[in-house]
């Protein structure tokens, strides 16, 4: 059965999400994996979801929570249809995508190393989560809670604009604090 003109498009995004998958060589997160190919192709949000939903239906990609994110990794399958359907990819698209990949790929990793997003709860509350991770360790996670939406965005954006200037002072203050009790128990006991 020979492709139409769509259906031959089609297939190649599925492989071109295949074939960068592939390239990361390791898991990838939803939102760093639709970074990347934002920054790769033309491909939309829409179509973006369909194919990584075929692939996931097909066996070609596990999909996975680690801690509260979707993450993403090619199967054994999805390397055997690679291999077999990588010539779908028109050479030009490979190149441009292989000068692209190492640059994009490290601007987002930086990207997603400090992350916050809110979540709501009703009309009124928000849930926020403020995250710093290294490779993949997380090293600081803060939930925090958020009276309004504009609140919330506020929040978010602070963390993600300067979390490198408030993560050093949230642990001093919480040092400091320690400090402090330290001395109170101190003077309290020369009280006694």
């Amino acid at each position: 059965m020979k492709l139409n003109s769509d259906d031959q498009t089609l297939a190649e995004n599925k492989v071109l999400l295949l074939y960068i998958i592939s390239k990361v060589g390791k898991p990838i997160s939803h939102n760093e994996l639709l970074d990347l190919v934002v920054s790769i192709s033309d491909m939309n949000y829409f179509y973006f979801q369909q194919f990584l939903l075929d692939l996931f239906e097909d066996n070609y990609i596990v999909k996975y929570e680690e801690d509260e994110t979707e993450i993403y990794e090619i199967t054994k399958e999805g390397k055997s249809a690679l291999d077999l359907t990588i010539d779908m990819v028109p050479g030009i698209l490979k190149l441009d995508i292989d000068s692209k990949f190492k640059k994009n790929l490290g601007d987002i990793k930086n990207k997603f190393s400090i992350s916050a997003e809110s979540t709501p709860i009703n009309e009124k509350e928000y849930k926020i989560r403020c995250k710093i991770i290294d490779n993949t360790d997380v090293i600081f996670d803060l939930n925090a809670y958020a009276g309004s939406k504009e609140q919330a965005k506020k929040i978010v954006d602070n963390w993600n604009n300067n979390a490198t200037e408030i993560y050093p002072k949230l642990l001093n203050l919480l040092i400091e604090t320690e400090k402090r009790d330290e001395l109170i128990d101190k003077s309290n006991h020369l009280d006694e």
